[in-house]
């Protein structure tokens, strides 16, 4: 089986027609999903509001012109400030060292090449030149700033829910207004993520630090500056075989205790076991990114391509990466399809396996599915929902 993802290059030093632009294109799978997710019966848009205000206040400006670029509707607004949204999971190796006045950030991004949306955006929305990875539109998976701060998160394994923002967000907020290790670390410490994650943070000066979130609030740091998709003394990760985060972390361990030189750390990011093929199965890994915060500067690594970056001197453009053995011409929709089954209530479980089991016959239209699905299709009673789904004609 193949796949492929487009990874997109965009400078905006303020909100504009280029974000509205992949707002329009990424919305309607996002609406999806925070339909079935039940995020409509999250926290009030007042409510996301005012808990951006509180914690983050620097970027409620930012957040009211995205709500007004995306059509300044309540859905799009609760959407885009991430307080307490629905759980969402993802994998990622993670490590930061510096030697000898090197100081590297390596992170693999491990998940399905159908869920990333392959974005690098440069923008400078509070007057910091920030680049990095997008996520939910205008989070950040990893990225960099003009003051030499760099920063990545791994999930942190538990699918444990307490009241706080989409970690995203928290990453964005970060670069937006910090400038140093100790200045991000007293940002984690204060506003708290809604699920567990791993945080791996490196400025220019050569600190480097490994922090553990908690849901709802509280941080712990930990010795050395590596993560994987576990935390220590808490609660067993999900799926760890399936993931192999205890193999990934023991091999952070050894590379580390070799003293690897920094500049050299992502020739192991591109070697197993840190580097995951398990792309049918939406356990891949789309991404190498390697940041240089002296340089102000970040590499995306494939295996067999790379994509020099640097805040001075951004280069606007797109690649196409392929994923998986060559050969297949056909898809296996079935397993294509059943990635989003975590992501659906318990209730729909039922209904949903058995328009899966009848996909295999070729009668499902599973394309007006996901349009009547991102129209709410399924958000009404139990009750009210049509039980077929709808039929090739």
């Amino acid at each position: 089986m193949t796949f492929s993802l487009q990874f997109d290059a965009v400078a905006e030093a303020r909100p504009g027609n280029a974000w509205k632009a992949r707002w329009h294109r990424s919305w309607p799978a996002y609406e999806a999903w925070w339909i079935a997710s039940g995020g409509d019966h999250g926290p009030s848009r007042a409510a996301c509001e005012a808990a951006l205000a509180e914690h983050m206040p620097e970027l409620a400006p930012v957040h009211a012109r995205l709500t007004s670029l995306a059509g300044g509707g309540d859905r799009a607004a609760r959407f885009l400030s991430t307080w307490c949204p629905p759980t969402y999971l993802g994998g990622c190796s993670l490590a930061a060292r510096a030697d000898k006045g090197e100081v590297r950030l390596l992170r693999n991004y491990d998940l399905s090449p159908e869920l990333n949306e392959g974005l690098l955006l440069r923008t400078e929305w509070t007057g910091m030149p920030v680049m990095g990875m997008v996520e939910f539109l205008w989070g950040l998976s990893d990225g960099i700033n003009g003051a030499g701060l760099s920063v990545a998160l791994a999930y942190g394994g538990s699918g444990t829910v307490g009241e706080g923002f989409g970690i995203t967000t928290i990453l964005r907020y970060v670069l937006e207004t910090c400038r140093d290790l100790d200045e991000a670390l007293a940002v984690l410490a204060r506003v708290p993520s809604h699920m567990a994650y791993n945080l791996v943070v490196a400025d220019r000066h050569g600190h480097t630090c490994a922090v553990e979130l908690h849901p709802g609030g509280g941080l712990t740091r930990r010795k050395q500056s590596i993560a994987t998709n576990h935390q220590h003394n808490g609660p067993a990760p999900d799926r760890p075989g399936f993931t192999r985060t205890v193999a990934r972390q023991e091999s952070l361990e050894a590379l580390f205790a070799s003293r690897v030189p920094p500049a050299q750390l992502s020739e192991a990011f591109l070697a197993e076991p840190l580097f995951q093929r398990n792309y049918a199965q939406g356990f891949g890994t789309l991404f190498t990114t390697e940041y240089d915060p002296a340089a102000g500067a970040m590499t995306l690594h494939w295996p067999d391509d790379s994509w020099r970056q640097t805040l001075e001197d951004f280069k606007p453009g797109s690649r196409l990466v392929h994923y998986g053995e060559p050969a297949a011409e056909t898809t296996d929709l079935a397993a294509t399809l059943a990635l989003l089954r975590p992501f659906l209530p318990e209730t729909w479980h039922s209904q949903f396996d058995t328009w899966l089991a009848a996909s295999a016959d070729g009668t499902t239209d599973w394309a007006a599915f996901g349009r009547l699905f991102a129209d709410g299709w399924m958000n009404p009673p139990a009750a009210e929902r049509p039980t077929h789904a709808p039929q090739r004609m």
